[in-house]
C-alpha cells in the first residue's frame, strides 16, 4: 500500500509517522536496555527501511513539511492542491495515480531520462491527464511561508525553476532493514539476507522471512507466506535437534 493510500485510509484519525525534520537535526533515541539471552532458533523479520530522501528544505517549517509521511487529515489536506511525487519506479507511479483522485495536478519528478517502472504502471500514469513528467530532474529545495508552497527543480543542465506545490511525496524505493545483522549472517551485495531451502540463513538455527530477503515481490501477503515458511522450518529444526 502506498503512502498516499495510507493517508486515504487513515483520514482524520491522525495516526502517522513524523511530519519532517530540519536539515541536519538528529532525533533523540529512547534509552536502550541491553539484555543477553540465548535462543534455540531465531527468525529475522525486520521488514524494509525507507530511504531518507536527499532533499534540503528552505524555510519550510517542520510541522507542515511532509515527505511521504502521514499527516492528520490525509485526503482533505491535499484536495485541490498541486503535488510533487519524486521517483521513477512502480511505487512512484502508484503514488502519482492515486493522488490524482483529489489533487489538482501531480508532477512526477525523476532524476533519470527513463522511468524504472513496469510498462503497465507507466502507461497507467501517463494516461492520466493530471499527471505530468519532469525527467532528468531533481528536487533542489522545498520552500514556503509556514507550509510547503514551492519546489525548486534542477534539470541536467543545472538550470533551476520553481513550481507551486502543496505537498511532496518521496517514493524512491527501500532497502532491507538488515544493518543489525551485517557480519552476523550472510547478506548479498544489496543488503538482503541470503536464504537457502526457503528460509535458512548462513547460520544454523537462524531463519529469515519477508522483506529482509525478498527483493522481488515485497508484498504483505508474500511476507506472511515467507513467515509461515520460516516458522515451519524453525519447528522442523527444533524437532531434528531433540
Amino acid at each position: 500500500m502506498s503512502a498516499a493510500q495510507v493517508l486515504e485510509r487513515r483520514g482524520e484519525q491522525g495516526q502517522g509517522g513524523e511530519r519532517g525534520a530540519s536539515p541536519g537535526s538528529q532525533p533523540t533515541p529512547p534509552p536502550r536496555r541491553e539484555k543477553k539471552t540465548s535462543f534455540d532458533v531465531v527468525i529475522i523479520g525486520a521488514g524494509p527501511a525507507g530511504y531518507t530522501a536527499g532533499i534540503y528544505c528552505s524555510r519550510a517549517r517542520r510541522e507542515t513539511l511532509v515527505l511521504s509521511g502521514l499527516l492528520p487529515g490525509g485526503r482533505p489536506f491535499f484536495r485541490g492542491k498541486e503535488i510533487v511525487v519524486v521517483g521513477g519506479g512502480d511505487s512512484a507511479m502508484e503514488e502519482a495515480t492515486f493522488l490524482t483522485k483529489f489533487a489538482s495536478r501531480v508532477l512526477l519528478v525523476h532524476r533519470r531520462g527513463e522511468l524504472r517502472a513496469s510498462r503497465i504502471m507507466q502507461e497507467r500514469a501517463m494516461a492520466d491527464k493530471k499527471v505530468e513528467m519532469a525527467l532528468n530532474t531533481t528536487v533542489g529545495a522545498i520552500s514556503g511561508d509556514g507550509r510547503v508552497e514551492r519546489v525548486t527543480l534542477r534539470d541536467a543542465s543545472g538550470s533551476e525553476r520553481d513550481v507551486g506545490a502543496g505537498g511532496v511525496f518521496v517514493a524512491i524505493g527501500h532497502e532491507p532493514n538488515t544493518a543489525l545483522f551485517r557480519g552476523q549472517v550472510e547478506l548479498d551485495a544489496r543488503g538482503y539476507v541470503v536464504v537457502r531451502d526457503g528460509a535458512r540463513t548462513s547460520v544454523e538455527g537462524v531463519f529469515a522471512a519477508g522483506d529482509v530477503h525478498d527483493h522481488e515481490y515485497r508484498q504483505a501477503i508474500t511476507a506472511a507466506g515467507f513467515g509461515c515458511m520460516a516458522a515451519l522450518s524453525a519447528d522442523r529444526h527444533l524437532a531434528a535437534s531433540q
